[in-house]
């Protein structure tokens, strides 16, 4: 497949990400010879580690990786544009991974992030790898906005969710895109459902017993692995302590994980319709939450299972390719 530029176009999906870590070592075990990636939000995080060559070491720290651990790396207050800073996980992934210019990479890579106030979609394809991932990760309300040569930027899924156009403006002839959002059903519903808080004392207590989702880390169970497993309920549960009062409505973090991915949907929809990719690969992952980073191990099976599913097709649609371009 010399001849055939071949791109991955990674898109968003916060904690769901780690699956695209599963479909880059399924391509690698097809042979399938990767030219050019471009990311949007966590594919910008996952694709950068893959361009610079230090996809591997990410994996080994995304498996190994607990509630605990990530509540260290986040930088939690309310003064930055965002609920957590953000400054902390990339500079962790700077120094484990290697300060990179994009520049340099031996992979082309591109990140997508928004114009906080013209709305301009921004593309990165110059300056520090994980100061461009940190600025496409911004997502509004959770991540806070990244000063970036002279603007402030926020998370690309805003704008585009999967990189295909990117991913055509870098020279690319045949693309592969990962859509990380894709399963908003019944399951991603009840899922968000059984994570609400409780409507009154008997379902507070009735909680209260059951098990953990995450009960291989009782060690860390209580508020911060809460946070964590299910975001809203910090913030939710400390504001029941205050008032007293029971909750019938949707947290705060229901609403906005449910009006990300309803937003995300539907432009990665329209994007589609106008530059589809040649393969589109869509895992399983709605009954990921999007800020259970504890469950990386989960989401790269899923991510490597969806491509394995493809494979065949991945091989027909790249041959017939190759056959019209000779």
């Amino acid at each position: 497949m010399s001849n055939i530029k071949v791109a991955l176009a990674l898109g968003s999906g916060a904690a769901r990400g780690w699956a695209h870590i599963g479909v880059l070592n399924a391509l690698r075990e097809m042979g399938v010879e990767v030219d050019i990636v471009a990311g949007t939000s966590i594919g910008s995080l996952v694709g950068g580690a893959f361009a610079a060559g230090r996809v591997q070491e990410l994996e080994d720290w995304v498996r190994g990786m607990n509630r605990w651990e990530v509540f260290n790396l986040l930088d939690i207050g309310f003064n930055s544009g965002g609920i957590i800073g953000g400054e902390k996980v990339f500079n962790y992934a700077r120094e484990n991974f290697g300060a990179k210019g994009i520049e340099s990479l031996p992979i082309p890579f591109g990140a997508v992030a928004t114009d906080l106030y013209s709305g301009r979609e921004i593309w990165l394809r110059e300056g520090d790898l994980f100061h461009a991932a940190r600025a496409s990760c911004a997502m509004p309300g959770l991540l806070a906005p990244t000063a970036y040569d002279g603007r402030w930027l926020v998370d690309g899924g805003l704008v585009n969710p999967v990189p295909v156009s990117l991913c055509r403006a870098m020279g690319a002839d045949f693309v592969i895109a990962v859509h990380l959002n894709s399963q908003i059903n019944n399951k991603a519903l009840e899922q968000r459902a059984r994570s609400m808080p409780p409507q009154t004392a008997a379902d507070q207590a009735e909680q209260e017993k059951a098990p953990d989702h995450g009960e291989h880390h009782d060690e860390e169970a209580g508020l911060f692995g809460n946070f964590l497993a299910h975001g809203q309920h910090y913030f939710e549960n400390i504001k029941k302590r205050f008032s007293g009062n029971d909750y019938k409505a949707p947290g705060m973090f229901s609403v906005m994980a449910g009006a990300i991915d309803i937003m995300q949907e539907r432009i990665t929809k329209a994007r589609m319709a106008g530059d589809p990719p040649d393969i589109l690969i869509q895992p399983r992952l709605g009954h990921i939450g999007i800020l259970e980073f504890e469950r990386g191990e989960e989401a790269i099976d899923i991510g490597y299972e969806a491509t394995q599913r493809l494979a065949d097709l991945i091989a027909d649609e790249l041959e017939l390719y190759q056959e019209r371009k000779g």
